[in-house]
């Protein structure tokens, strides 16, 4: 069965296909796994999606929308001089995830599963459920995002969660921040507590680092920040879009490096931007996504040190103070990935099926084994080889010992056992026969030392006859 794994999130989407092997493989757009979940409408009335959106908001930025999902609470969005509900301009950006689909499967999946916040009410998973139909979807099962990031920890890394046990999913992403605590069932898991922040976002960390350049250009060029931060015609528009692209680049830079500049258009000057001012900007805003973390813990009615592991997901837990705080506030170090940004989706393929080979993660498990396909392989490697390594061993046991006991004994007990089941009539008069000779031979053996001590008695006695006559007279 091939089914669509889709994670529509805030500043992109990511999709991956399960293939009827159990094979994952993640859809590219323009060569990267992440479609940005912008839309932008063009003024021939084509709509634009992901980085040819992103491209042309720079030209008209009224016509551009980045971020669908962030305003799932709204009736509609405007573009240009168009309104456009909610649920049609995130059903754009899911057209495409299809497009690409199709082109790979050479038809339409046969599954779709999509996950959502784990806050989400009915009134939104319906909006997403409704976003789906009119990308042609088919209806999708709906998966919150902490039960996905969940299975894939124990379905694709094997990661072991006895049944009762419990973990944490601190899901930062481009538009929000949801914590959540999760516990191992027998068919899956459940959700213990979940807390969230609406505001705050990688998104917020952009604002912060254009906040903290105002407080110097805002002072030395302040007629120009002002056109940046307040444009008035497209030009500037344009100008602003830059800044802020510019400011999420270098935010995701100093995730690995020391320092990153950031060219303010209407000045011509680049800023520098270290990682520890970055780090001063981020700060506040981590603060309270450990606050709300612990709450989480604290309204699942668990300690930090007694759950499984605390588990960083979200593109925006890249930033290196986060685990940093963790760390210290918590008293557990977290795990981190490479690929946060995929972690939900893949995991959401794990549940009900295997992903890349492994076992289901919502199928029925034996408390305190693992839940997934790696981690019960060993056992089944051990079974097979003491079977070999008992083969090899009496081979080199019987040259060494056996040697002197299968003349006497083992080599004439297999002779009779092989004829006896083919030739019932002969073999068994055969060894009467031979055992019928080898009687006589030992008597005519054993004859001559008769007859020689016969003889000797007789002349014994023949001479002791003759000395007893001599005697008398």
């Amino acid at each position: 069965m091939r089914v669509l794994g889709i994670d529509f999130g805030t500043s992109n989407t990511v999709a991956i296909l399960r293939m009827n092997d159990g094979r994952v493989k993640p859809l590219l757009f323009d060569g990267s796994p992440m479609l940005p979940s912008a839309i932008f409408l063009a003024s021939d009335g084509r709509m634009l999606v992901g980085r040819d959106a992103e491209r042309n908001a720079r030209m008209d930025p009224a016509r551009f929308e980045p971020n669908p999902k962030r305003r799932i609470d709204d009736t509609t969005i405007f573009l240009g001089d168009q309104e456009i509900p909610v649920s049609r301009a995130m059903a754009y950006v899911l057209e495409h995830v299809t497009a690409e689909a199709r082109r790979q499967l050479g038809g339409p999946p046969e599954v779709v599963r999509m996950t959502h916040p784990a806050r989400w009410g009915e009134r939104r998973r319906n909006l997403l459920l409704e976003a789906a139909k009119f990308a042609g979807l088919p209806k999708p099962q709906l998966i919150p995002e902490p039960v996905g990031a969940a299975s894939y920890f124990t379905s694709v890394l094997g990661t072991a969660v006895p049944v009762g046990r419990a973990l944490a999913i601190y899901d930062f992403g481009g538009g929000t921040f949801d914590a959540t605590v999760v516990r191992r069932t027998q068919t899956g898991f459940e959700v213990l507590s979940e807390e969230g922040l609406p505001d705050v976002g990688g998104l917020d960390f952009d604002h912060g680092i254009v906040e903290h350049l105002g407080k110097t250009y805002g002072v030395s060029h302040a007629q120009a920040w002002a056109r940046l931060m307040n444009p008035t015609d497209d030009k500037d528009r344009r100008y602003r879009r830059t800044l802020y692209e510019d400011a999420r680049d270098a935010k995701q830079t100093l995730s690995r490096a020391s320092s990153a500049d950031i060219h303010l258009p209407t000045m011509e000057v680049d800023a520098h931007l270290t990682r520890e001012e970055f780090d001063g900007i981020a700060r506040p805003l981590i603060e309270r996504t450990i606050e709300c973390m612990q709450r989480a813990i604290a309204g699942a009615k668990q300690q930090p040190k007694d759950l499984v592991g605390i588990f960083l997901v979200g593109g925006s837990s890249r930033i290196p103070m986060a685990a940093s705080l963790i760390h210290t506030g918590l008293g557990v170090a977290p795990r981190t990935f490479e690929q946060p940004e995929t972690v939900v989706v893949e995991g959401a393929l794990a549940i009900g099926g295997a992903a890349a080979g492994n076992r289901p993660v919502s199928g029925p498990a034996a408390p305190g084994r693992p839940i997934s396909g790696p981690p019960q392989r060993p056992p089944m490697q051990q079974q097979q080889r003491p079977p070999m390594q008992q083969q090899q061993r009496p081979p080199m046991q019987q040259p060494m010992a056996p040697r002197p006991q299968m003349p006497p004994a083992p080599r004439p007990i297999q002779q009779p056992m092989a004829p006896r089941p083919q030739m019932p009539p002969a073999p068994r008069p055969m060894p009467m026969q031979q055992q019928q000779p080898r009687a006589p031979r030992k008597k005519a053996s054993q004859e001559p030392a008769v007859v020689v001590t016969i003889v000797i008695a007789a002349i014994l006695v023949v001479g002791f006859i003759i000395l007893l006559i001599a005697a008398l007279v």
